[in-house]
């Protein structure tokens, strides 16, 4: 069997189970994903099956969509809720939705950010999750990434809902954590 499967992966799996589950139920060893989503995210995951894996290099670098909320208030070793919390800070009462929109202005367009280290880009051949996990940070290099569209699309404390429409290797909780960051409360 050759083609394209689009799954929508539930939260709390990884891309890479959903891999797993696909090759077991289709008995076939040549099935790849064309992006990873984290274990929390829910989406569009385009798997690619047998000859169909020599096109998963065109779909891993188009341009991504997203839809999420980040919670104001916290900071964490991840830069999302799966990490540990390493503080809790008071959100402003009188923080606005629109104050939290023109937080997110600076990141559109072409920014450099940097990766957290909770990612799987590696240092050295090794994972920076890898390293993260035990204990270990290390510098990593900005990268540039392209953010088109970066919108608040609602606030109901302590939440704020995000659309955001970037290219492929933008971590868009490494956004929250900025945007948390320059509005002093913190973001996850």
């Amino acid at each position: 069997m050759d083609g394209i499967l689009a799954v929508d992966k539930p939260s709390g799996i990884t891309s890479h189970d959903v891999v797993d589950h696909v090759r077991r139920v289709a008995g076939m060893r040549r099935v790849g994903h064309t992006g990873t989503l984290d274990p929390r995210a829910t989406g569009l995951l385009l798997l690619c099956l047998g000859q169909a894996t020599r096109l998963s290099e065109f779909f891993t670098g188009l341009d991504k969509a997203y839809e999420g909320r980040m919670r104001m208030g916290v900071v964490s070793a991840s830069y999302d809720m799966e990490g540990p919390i390493l503080e809790e800070r008071p959100v402003p009462e009188a923080l606005t939705l629109e104050d939290i929109q023109r937080a997110c202005e600076p990141f559109h367009g072409e920014i450099q950010q940097v990766p957290p280290m909770m990612s799987a880009v590696k240092r050295g051949g090794t994972p920076l999750y890898k390293m993260a996990r035990k204990g270990i940070e290390v510098e990593r290099e900005p990268r540039t990434v392209r953010v088109d569209v970066f919108r608040v699309t609602a606030w109901e404390p302590p939440y704020a809902y995000i659309a955001v429409r970037c290219s492929s290797g933008t971590y868009v909780r490494a956004l929250c954590h900025e945007v948390g960051q320059s509005l002093g409360c913190g973001a996850a």
